[in-house]
């Protein structure tokens, strides 16, 4: 089991990294982390890109407070993944440029928000689906994330932008980069014709890297 102390440093240090290379902006998006029964929080109204790790907040699994600065207000996007999604180790929530540009979109496919454009974002992401717009901070938004019943890794909040999991902290990161990269991809091939892996591609891919 990751140390706490550890756990911190390391939120710290990668929401510094999202904050700086442009994911996030102001004090846009949070990030968490499940440490045994209890889930590490990045506090409310703080800029990822200065994140105290003895501030972080650490609330129950039932989202009560438990220590640390106040948590953000979306925790019920966080909590949706925990309650729904066994395996989920971490949850990175942003409010980044490309993927909220899908988000946006009236022609995203709300159950496959990003085709498999690259091998990379099926092995890292799996399907993204569209949860409908709700006005942010509103608990309904982790109520529609709970009633899929964790078959989603990812999703896009309509109009605000992605949610992603993974098996730990480092992994959530990294899937919600893929994620934005790959939307990024999207939207600058829109209008032009454009080569996705086959059925069979996906699928192969699904069994070789099922366990990433």
């Amino acid at each position: 089991m990751t140390n706490e102390s550890d756990l911190r440093q390391q939120m710290a240090m990668l929401c510094t990294s999202l904050f700086q290379r442009g994911f996030s902006v102001g004090t846009a998006g949070n990030v968490s982390a499940r440490i045994g029964d209890a889930i590490l929080v990045t506090p409310t109204n703080a800029t990822l890109g200065a994140i105290d790790p003895d501030r972080i907040s650490k609330i129950d699994a039932d989202g009560r407070h438990i220590s640390g600065a106040k948590p953000t207000k979306e925790t019920f996007l966080h909590r949706a993944f925990y309650q729904s999604r066994p395996q989920c180790g971490a949850v990175v929530h942003l409010h980044s440029t490309w993927a909220t540009a899908l988000s946006c979109l009236e022609a995203t496919d709300p159950d496959d928000c990003i085709p498999p454009l690259t091998p990379y974002v099926v092995m890292r992401v799996g399907t993204v689906k569209l949860v409908p717009y709700v006005k942010p901070g509103d608990p309904r938004a982790g109520d529609l994330i709970a009633d899929l019943k964790g078959a989603y890794s990812a999703v896009l909040l309509a109009n605000h932008g992605p949610v992603v999991s993974g098996k730990d902290l480092f992994s959530a990161v990294c899937a919600a980069e893929e994620l934005e990269e790959t939307a990024k991809l999207l939207m600058a091939t829109r209008g032009q014709k454009t080569r996705l892996l086959s059925d069979a591609d996906v699928a192969d891919l699904k069994r070789s890297y099922a366990n990433m």
